[in-house]
């Protein structure tokens, strides 16, 4: 059966979507059958990188009752893959759209959270997906709580800010300990002269883990030419030799084993 990872994070900024993006990437360049969706209602974003915004369905209509899933599907196999399969699933990026969804209350995220857990059964047993990858919303708001109940693995996505990583702190020991999820921490952005540095590397793992009580799974260092690039494109398709593709790398071999 296959796995449903989950990006989160405590606030926006941290580079959660990049990375849920590359790792879906990364995953159908091994020859695997990925579905990624944007579950970022208050601020989608994915459909930039992979420049679609003439759906004619959202992963919104899913979650509304319109629609079966497989019509919010988009297959990019063909145009970005050369080995798996590859498909997204977009939330709507459109004002009107995002205003409607922070409006939904506590019983319509309870049917949402339904057809959410409806798709472990559809698509990783019914269309033999081996991973569904969830960009989820930062913070504690219902629709990222329903995207953390679903998932079976969780990827909690922080930089060095001191707010954020308190905030990381509180939300993964009140959050992910309530629902025993299998967690790991990705810490980005992370200063070139730490990473360069064994011992301080080494500092900062104990630090953090003992603080947090969960495993880092890797350091990501800042690397500017991905922010020069600003989202618009999956940089690990168009650059399979760089530093950050070979993180991606062994994170994803990390989750095959979770």
């Amino acid at each position: 059966m296959g796995k449903i990872v989950a990006f989160h994070s405590y606030k926006g900024g941290t580079g959660k979507t990049l990375m849920s993006a590359n790792l879906a990437m990364i995953f159908a360049s091994r020859g695997r059958k990925v579905c990624l969706f944007d579950l970022d209602f208050r601020a989608p974003s994915l459909q930039t990188a992979f420049k679609n915004d003439g759906n004619e369905y959202w992963l919104n209509d899913y979650l509304n009752g319109v629609c079966d899933v497989k019509k919010v599907l988009v297959d990019l196999s063909q145009k970005d893959v050369r080995k798996g399969e590859f498909l997204i699933g977009l939330a709507n990026p459109s004002t009107e759209a995002i205003r409607e969804m922070m409006a939904k209350d506590r019983k319509w995220e309870m049917k949402a959270l339904g057809r959410l857990l409806s798709l472990k059964d559809s698509l990783l047993n019914g269309m033999d997906f081996d991973y569904l990858i969830w960009d989820t919303g930062p913070g504690l708001h219902y629709s990222s709580i329903n995207a953390i109940v679903s998932t079976d693995v969780a990827l909690v996505v922080t930089t060095m800010d001191a707010s954020d990583i308190e905030g990381t702190r509180r939300m993964t020991h009140e959050l992910y300990d309530l629902f025993e999820k299998k967690t790991g921490i990705l810490l980005n952005k992370v200063p070139v002269e730490i990473i360069s540095s064994k011992t301080e590397k080494r500092k900062l793992r104990k630090h953090f883990e003992t603080t947090h009580d969960l495993p880092i799974l890797e350091l990501v260092p800042c690397f500017c030419d991905i922010l020069r690039a600003s989202g618009t494109y999956i940089f690990t398709e168009e650059n399979p030799e760089h530093p950050f593709t070979k993180i991606m790398d062994r994170i994803a071999t990390k989750i095959e084993r979770f």
